[in-house]
C-alpha cells in the first residue's frame, strides 16, 4: 500500500495539524451535548464563550495548516485537498456555535429531550470523523476509513429521519406558530451539524481513494 508518510519522511505537520482540528470539532460536538443536557437537567450549561473559544482554536489551525502550505513545496496530500479538509473541519464547530447562540436567545424553554438523540448521532459522527482523519497519516487505509465512513454515513441518515419525526410531532401537536418556526429551525440547524461531519467525512475518502 502506498503510504502517505513516505514523501515527506519525518515531516508530519500537515497531519498534525489536520487531527487538532479533527478533535477540535469532535469537542465542539461533545460541548454541544453537555450543553443540551444541562437544559434538561437543570444543571449549568457550558458557558457561550467555550464554543467561541473552540471555533477561534479550529480557526487557528485553518491559519497555521494555510501558513504551512506557503512555506512548503512539497505536501503529503495535495494543496487543494488540505484546504478544502481544513475548511470542512472549521464549518462543523462554527455550526455549533450558531446553534448555541440561537438557543440562548431562544424565548421558550428548550426541552433537551426532543434533541438527545439528534446529539447522540452527531456525536457519533464527529468520532468516526476524527477516526478517519487519523488514518491518512498511516497511510489512507481505506478498509478503517471506509468502515469509519460507513458510521459517519449512518449517523447521518439517521439525523434525517430524527430530524423529520420531530418535525412532524411539531406539525401535528399543540405548538403556537411562533414556537413551532423557532424550534423548527434548531431542529434543522442540528441536523445541519451533523452534515457538517458528513462533508468532511466526504472530503477524507476523496483523499484516501487519490492516495491509496
Amino acid at each position: 500500500m502506498f503510504s502517505l508518510k513516505k514523501l515527506l519522511g519525518k515531516d508530519e505537520r500537515f497531519f498534525d495539524l489536520l487531527e487538532a482540528g479533527a478533535e477540535e470539532a469532535r469537542a465542539s460536538v461533545e460541548l454541544l451535548s453537555r450543553y443540551l443536557q444541562s437544559l434538561a437537567g437543570g444543571g449549568i450549561p457550558p458557558n457561550v464563550d467555550d464554543f467561541m473559544h473552540t471555533r477561534r482554536k479550529e480557526k487557528r489551525i485553518r491559519h497555521d495548516l494555510t501558513a504551512a502550505l506557503s512555506r512548503t513545496f512539497v505536501t503529503p496530500i495535495d494543496r487543494e485537498d488540505l484546504e478544502a479538509l481544513s475548511f470542512a473541519l472549521y464549518r462543523i464547530p462554527k455550526q455549533v456555535e450558531k446553534i448555541v447562540e440561537r438557543i440562548s436567545i431562544c424565548p421558550y424553554p428548550v426541552a433537551y429531550g426532543g434533541f438527545r438523540r439528534q446529539a447522540e448521532l452527531m456525536l457519533q459522527a464527529a468520532d468516526a470523523l476524527a477516526l478517519m482523519v487519523k488514518q491518512l497519516r498511516v497511510g489512507a487505509n481505506m478498509v478503517k476509513i471506509s468502515a469509519a465512513n460507513d458510521r459517519l454515513q449512518f449517523a447521518e441518515s439517521e439525523a434525517d429521519n430524527v430530524m423529520l419525526d420531530a418535525l412532524k410531532e411539531l406539525y401535528h401537536g399543540p405548538t403556537d406558530a411562533k414556537e413551532l418556526f423557532i424550534l423548527q429551525e434548531i431542529y434543522k440547524m442540528i441536523e445541519q451539524a451533523v452534515d457538517r461531519c458528513r462533508n468532511a467525512g466526504n472530503v477524507v475518502v476523496q483523499i484516501a481513494l487519490k492516495n491509496s
